[in-house]
């Protein structure tokens, strides 16, 4: 397994060259960063991280269920994700494909699964691509960046919550 980076607050890991594992754990229980994670209204609040404003955070939360996410970026220019959300158990186990709309044909399979602790979630988010490029190519895009800031974000918001 490949580490990335320890440097920020989640870790990211290449457990194989198809994979990306990134772990975070946040100082909430995992009912309020579930509910962060899939709630439209706050996945507009932390998804962007600090790179642009979510502009659509659509959800529908069950098996065959689809999601879209819509963002403009700092830049001015537009970036989507979408989805269908394939497995479901609440708090605990999400598991949907992930769709970066500008490489269509790129699609992963994702699962995230919330495990508490003594008042703690540990977020983990498997990303199993097709081929070893569409990985690299998610590695490349600057994604960790971004998602660092999220994955804060997201600890806020949830936090919020309580």
């Amino acid at each position: 397994m490949v580490e990335m980076t320890t440097s920020k607050s989640a870790v990211v890991t290449l457990p194989t060259d198809t994979q990306i594992l990134i772990t975070r754990e946040f100082d909430a229980p995992r009912h309020l960063v579930y509910r962060a994670y899939t709630t439209p209204e706050l996945i507009k609040r932390w998804w962007a991280g600090e790179r642009g404003e979510v502009t659509s955070a659509e959800v529908d939360l069950r098996p065959g269920g689809t999601w879209r996410y819509v963002m403009t970026a700092n830049g001015g220019f537009e970036v989507a994700f979408h989805g269908e959300y394939q497995e479901i158990v609440p708090d605990e186990r999400i598991v949907t494909t992930d769709v970066f709309e500008g490489m269509p044909d790129a699609a992963a399979l994702t699962t995230t699964t919330f495990a508490e602790k003594d008042g703690r979630t540990t977020l983990s988010m498997l990303v199993q691509h097709s081929s070893p490029e569409h990985r690299d190519a998610h590695i490349s895009s600057g994604m960790e960046g971004g998602m660092q800031e999220s994955m804060d974000k997201l600890e806020q918001v949830a936090r919020s919550l309580a």
